[in-house]
């Protein structure tokens, strides 16, 4: 039933906002206003929370439990965990966003800060970092460390309903728990679908930059063909294998255009930008994580920080219901800093790099980075690799790495909604996952054809509030099973210590007797 429903409401949603453009966008416009007017400040809260309960996970009585069980080993090595987790986390948005939303905060600054200018740029960094560091790890840390105890330690299904059951009980088996799954399940799809149109038009914009082909509609539509022959290729051949591999080989790739970067651009800067930047993110991580602007008109933390939390939490349940697939064996605290820290870190480094040299070449090397952010996000990254030597190559392999980053995101959404439309765990049926890939290549079409993925992407936004509401939940209920299975570790432990102190004493009898009964027959002989 699940499937058959989110199968049908994406296909439905899709084809409304591909018929009516328009009309569907201002009404998502408006419902978007009226919740970030009455319920902005609630997203901050839930997210700085999950953080904070994260950390005390990590470093608390629940950081030696283990995911599987005392004795569970880890299917994956750790490099090939982390570049899974990098993957499918964030993927194509670090490369559509790396020079863009560092040269848009320039432009358009936070906190009142005059454009253009040094403390802009300044600000443009840390904001940078806030909105793509720890907090949206964060956030699919705990949906995915949920999913992964309900289902390996618990017994559970996989899916998002099973979450609920230390607060509901039985009852996430019946109609609320096949609800909760839908709305999981359609807010997934809609937001593989949008992103992998935002990526499409980043990849169609650098072919057309690169090989001088004509862009638009038709490359847009070639790409998305390509790219669903090749990740469902990947599905077919199963985690182990095509997720797996296609990570090692995008970290791999992504490292090297990382570093090529940074050695042809202004490295200096770079690394001043990093520290600095990370610096003043640390310095301000508390006053960001609240910030919200009542004694102003201004709606920058409205278009960007909550438009960023909310989009994150909407998507937690793809990401944390993949992450979850991964991380059998892993400790709680293994868990919390390697899907935490670990790539927050390499984000940092990603930004300080490609936003670094994009402010550089606007601020010091005549380049006009504004000017080609008005001409759309997607040709921001392209023209800042005018100002580098070898920028025929760096596009090359940017392009490359946006059609690998594309594969891994959709064959990992279309083993995570095939997981989450199906109510027994283990990987889903190819048949169901074939669905979903051709689901996802439709939906990414039609917004594209009819333009309605901004529509989308506002929708989605909306749709996370209940999926806010849900983390909390999810916080108690994990806050319970864990607490409790601290408890039971601790008692066996104990129970354990005083077994081996009640043999070590019996030991220490049983010696001492002995010599009693030895110098006894001693004095006897003697």
């Amino acid at each position: 039933m699940v499937f058959r429903i989110s199968l049908f409401l994406v296909v439905a949603l899709a084809v409304v906002a591909g018929v009516a453009p328009q009309r569907f966008k201002s009404i998502s416009d408006a419902a978007l206003a009226t919740v970030i007017q009455n319920a902005g400040w609630l997203y901050l809260l839930i997210v700085f929370l999950t953080l904070v309960f994260l950390g005390w996970l990590a470093f608390g009585p629940t950081a030696a439990l283990r995911i599987g069980g005392r004795d569970a080993e880890p299917q994956f090595s750790k490099s090939a965990w982390l570049s899974m987790l990098f993957a499918a986390g964030m993927g194509i948005g670090l490369v559509f966003w790396g020079a863009a939303e560092p040269i848009s905060h320039l432009v358009t600054p936070p906190e009142g800060l005059p454009p253009m200018t040094p403390r802009a740029a300044s600000a443009a960094m840390r904001y940078t970092f806030f909105h793509w560091g720890l907090h949206p790890w964060a956030i699919y840390a705990l949906m995915g460390l949920a999913i992964a105890w309900f289902q390996y330690n618990r017994n559970g299904r996989g899916l998002i309903s099973d979450l609920l059951q230390p607060l509901i009980g039985d009852r996430h088996l019946g109609w609320i728990g096949k609800l909760v799954n839908i709305v999981a399940v359609v807010a997934t799809a809609i937001g593989v679908a949008t992103t992998l149109g935002f990526g499409t038009m980043q990849i169609s914009a650098g072919i057309s930059r690169v090989f001088g082909l004509p862009g638009g509609l038709n490359m847009q539509l070639t790409v998305i063909g390509v790219c669903f022959v090749l990740y469902m290729a990947s599905s077919a051949s199963g985690v182990d294998r095509g997720i797996k591999w296609l990570s090692s080989f995008n970290l791999a790739l992504a490292g090297v255009l990382l570093l090529t970067v940074a050695v042809l651009g202004p490295t200096g800067f770079i690394f001043d930008t990093f520290t600095t930047s990370l610096g003043s993110y640390l310095d301000h991580l508390v006053e960001m994580s609240l910030r919200m602007s009542p004694f102003s008109a201004n709606t920058w933390v409205a278009d960007w920080t909550i438009f960023y939390w909310a989009w994150w939490i909407s998507w937690s349940p793809f990401v944390g219901s993949f992450i979850a697939r991964v991380s059998y064996g892993r400790t709680v605290r293994e868990f919390v800093l390697g899907v935490v820290v670990a790539p927050s870190l390499l984000g940092f480094a990603w930004f300080a790099t490609f936003g670094g040299t994009a402010l550089w070449a606007q601020l010091f090397g005549g380049a006009d980075m504004a000017g080609a952010l008005a001409a759309g996000y997607e040709t921001v990254l392209f023209r800042m690799y005018d100002v580098l030597p070898l920028a025929g190559l760096l596009s090359g392999l940017s392009i490359l790495l946006l059609v690998i980053f594309f594969v891994t995101s959709a064959d990992s959404a279309v083993l995570v909604l095939g997981l989450m439309s199906s109510e027994s765990a283990g990987d889903p049926p190819l048949s169901r996952k074939f669905a979903w890939g051709i689901a996802i290549a439709l939906i990414a079409t039609a917004m594209l054809v009819a333009g309605g993925l901004d529509a989308l992407q506002t929708l989605i936004t909306v749709a996370a509030l209940p999926f806010a509401l849900l983390m909390v939940a999810v916080m108690v209920g994990l806050y319970r099973v864990l607490s409790l299975e601290a408890l039971r570790e601790k008692a066996t432990k104990r129970r354990a210590r005083r077994a081996i102190e009640d043999w070590i004493a019996r030991e220490q009898k049983l010696k001492a007797s002995e010599q009693r009964t030895g110098n006894a027959a001693d004095g006897h002989d003697s």
